[in-house]
């Protein structure tokens, strides 16, 4: 089929989306040159560059962590005799639906005097257990919570990849750990690669961890100062804004230099056995489990029915009450699926544009929908709410509004949406666009009948990655949410700096279990028709 040039109000609505997810971007870089500071000379104070420095340590160690913990619990469920592979591939992405700052708190929490873990320790003569603090308990939350980023897709590059490149290697004289090392490993570094840069720029986002931890960061310094010094928040915003674009430029250029792989599983995987290995890699898989997602789980249920049964033997009262646990769940479902909604809308026009028509507006108006997945939700949120008390009627119009709420959610999770959108228009077979044309359709009805029947489950993919993220996200939410629309994770969050740990079981119990059925229904069950 011969490509046709792109309607001019496809072309129109792709450029007005790319400008509209670039904006707090290029308004963050504006504010710091325009704000009466001297920029310069605020990105080289130490009060800015130290929390850089403690930022750049953790997402170091975090990412070579996660990506060596991911790529371990992959190779020892795709590629060895280990016992009950299948139930362990379901349960370790699991930690995905639990945000990181309900893992900290969880952690920090069960720790503490009167907390689980100190009871069950103190009933077999272990009085003192570790406090979870600072760059340790921030590291060890992030790792846990993120591997699944580096799991998940190396897990299906190892299933992929022919037995016969190993078994080659192993016929010419080599070990396996060598053959890992020289034929395993080049074959998979591109999904390690990609895994690695989600885990490193969730960590240079993430709030909610570090905050509960007390490990200042760039994210934590920023909240703490963008109310009472502007200046110093810009300044710590752009350099945040510059380092993920700089990670992202360097991942891209490291990428385009490994092995380009490209191969038909013409046999089954090759298969090792563990031999006396075996109780080792159990006990590896098991223990993340136990720690990534029995102990998290095991203390939110904890607090939860501790709080429901006080309360029934007439202990001190919840400060909560159903109506609200159901406002808070209402208000954050109706939120993250009105953002879904809107994200399909602002990134499948992009997607007709590079998928159907190979359009280079399209394509530019793509990298800018991608990049902006290494904005973080922190500095969107501040730009938007700076942007708001300075621009006037449209700032004042849109000052406090659902509006702004979604629209940053949108420019946050859009990229997430993104890359299924494109997929689900490349799966239309043109053949269908040539026969619906030659039977008289015009543009709009081929539309209707043929691109978005085939386009559904791919779309509805998109938009339940959308959603999920949109529930757990909490800078946003804190900072641009309206006054009187309490979201679970802002609840959540609240009840554990303040020490309603209770409160905050019962509705991380909810977030959690709602963020699992709707993993399942929006993207896991759909899977298989992408």
């Amino acid at each position: 089929m011969t490509r046709t040039r792109a309607p001019r109000e496809l072309r129109a609505i792709g450029l007005i989306c790319s400008l509209a997810f670039a904006f707090p971007g290029l308004y963050l870089i504006w504010r710091n040159f325009t704000s009466g500071a001297d920029p310069l000379g605020l990105l080289f104070d130490s009060r800015t560059l130290e929390p850089f420095w403690r930022t750049v340590r953790l997402a170091v160690l975090v990412s070579l962590s996660a990506a060596t913990l991911g790529t371990a619990l992959a190779w020892c469920t795709t590629r060895t005799d280990l016992p009950l592979r299948r139930l362990w591939r379901v349960l370790l992405p699991v930690p995905l639906v639990f945000p990181t700052f309900i893992g900290a708190a969880a952690f920090i929490r069960t720790l503490n005097p009167g907390g689980l873990a100190n009871d069950v320790l103190g009933a077999i003569g272990v009085n003192e257990t570790p406090e979870l603090r600072g760059f340790f308990g921030a590291w060890l939350v992030l790792t846990l919570f993120c591997y699944p980023y580096v799991y998940l897709p190396v897990a299906a590059r190892l299933r992929q990849l022919p037995g016969s490149f190993e078994q080659s290697a192993l016929i010419l004289g080599d070990t396996a750990p060598q053959a890992f090392r020289r034929v395993v490993l080049r074959q998979i570094s591109g999904s390690l690669m990609a895994g690695t840069l989600l885990v490193f720029l969730y960590t240079i986002s993430d709030f909610g961890a570090v905050q509960l931890m007390r490990y200042d960061t760039l994210t934590r310094a920023i909240e703490s100062n963008y109310l009472a010094r502007p200046p110093m928040a810009f300044a710590l915003s752009l350099i945040l804004l510059i380092f993920a674009g700089f990670v992202v430029l360097v991942e891209r250029a490291v990428n385009r230099r490994l092995p380009e792989v490209k191969s038909r599983r013409i046999s089954q995987p090759m298969m090792y056995p563990l031999g006396k290995w075996k109780a080792a890699a159990t006990a590896l898989v098991g223990g993340t489990l136990l720690f990534a997602v029995l102990a998290p789980s095991a203390a939110l249920v904890d607090w939860a029915a501790d709080g429901l049964l006080r309360t029934q033997r007439g202990g001190r009262p919840l400060t909560i009450n159903f109506s609200k646990v159901i406002e808070a769940a209402t208000n954050t479902l109706s939120s993250s699926v009105a953002t879904g909604f809107v994200a399909l809308l602002a990134v499948t026009p992009i997607a007709f544009l590079v998928g159907r028509y190979r359009d280079r507006i399209g394509r530019a108006a793509h990298s800018v929908v991608i990049a902006t997945f290494a904005v973080p939700g922190i500095l969107i949120a501040l730009s938007l709410r700076f942007w708001t008390l300075k621009s006037g009627f449209f700032g004042d119009l849109l000052y406090d509004s659902m509006a702004l709420l979604i629209f940053a959610y949108v420019v946050r999770f859009g990229s997430l949406a993104m890359g299924t959108a494109l997929v689900a228009v490349k799966t239309v077979p043109d053949g269908l666009h040539d026969a619906a044309s030659t039977l008289g359709a015009d543009r709009w009805r081929r539309f209707r009948s043929v691109d978005l029947p085939v386009m559904r489950p791919g779309l509805l993919a998109a938009a339940g990655l959308v959603i999920l993220s949109t529930m757990k996200e909490l800078p946003i939410s804190l900072i641009v949410a309206p006054i009187g629309f309490p979201t679970l994770t802002t609840r959540i969050f609240g009840s554990f700096e303040d020490a309603f740990v209770a409160e905050a079981g019962i509705m991380a119990v909810v977030l959690v279990c709602a963020s699992a059925l709707l993993s399942w229904f929006l993207v896991l069950r759909r899977a298989d028709h992408l």
